[in-house]
C-alpha cells in the first residue's frame, strides 16, 4: 500500500514538472510590477526564474525588442521573447500555436489593469502584439478598458 502511494505521489510530482514551462524573466531589481507579473505567471502554472539587471537596455537589444514594443521586463520561454505585462493565457495560446515566423509577444508600456499592473477596477485598453525578426508587428489580441 505504501509503495502504491509513494509511486502515485512521485508520478504526480514528475507530471507537474513536465507540464510546467520554464520562464526566464529579466527585470530591474527595483520594479515591483515585474515581480507581480512573475507571480501572475507562477499562478498560471509557469516555472519562473527572475534574473535581475541594473540596465535592461542591453537585454532588450540582444533579444530584438524595439523601443516601440518596450516595457519594463523581458521574458524568454522556449526560444521566444515576451515583453511586458502579457496575460498568461495569451502566452499559453501563443506557445500552443505560434504564429508563423513570430518571435514573440509584447505589451508596450505599462497599461493599467494588465497582469502585474492591477489597480482596483481600473483597466486601460491595450493590445498584445506579435512580432518577428524582420520588425513586422501585428495585433495578436486586444483588451478593452473599463
Amino acid at each position: 500500500m505504501k509503495v502504491k502511494a509513494l509511486s502515485l505521489a512521485a508520478f504526480m510530482l514528475l507530471s507537474g514538472q513536465a507540464l510546467a514551462t520554464d520562464v526566464l524573466n529579466h527585470k530591474s531589481p527595483y520594479c515591483g510590477c515585474c515581480t507581480e507579473w512573475t507571480k501572475h505567471m507562477k499562478d498560471a502554472g509557469f516555472d519562473v526564474t527572475e534574473q535581475l539587471h541594473e540596465n535592461m537596455n542591453p537585454i532588450k537589444q540582444k533579444l530584438g525588442i524595439t523601443p516601440e514594443l518596450a516595457s519594463c521586463h523581458t521574458a524568454e520561454i522556449d526560444g521566444y521573447v515576451f515583453e511586458g505585462h502579457i496575460p498568461a493565457e495569451d502566452i499559453k495560446a501563443f506557445l500552443e500555436n505560434p504564429p508563423r515566423n513570430a518571435k514573440g509577444l509584447a505589451v508596450p508600456g505599462m497599461p493599467m489593469g494588465s497582469p502585474g499592473m492591477e489597480y482596483g477596477n481600473k483597466q486601460d485598453a491595450y493590445t498584445v502584439y506579435a512580432f518577428n525578426d524582420k520588425g513586422q508587428v501585428f495585433e495578436y489580441r486586444r483588451y478593452e478598458g473599463k
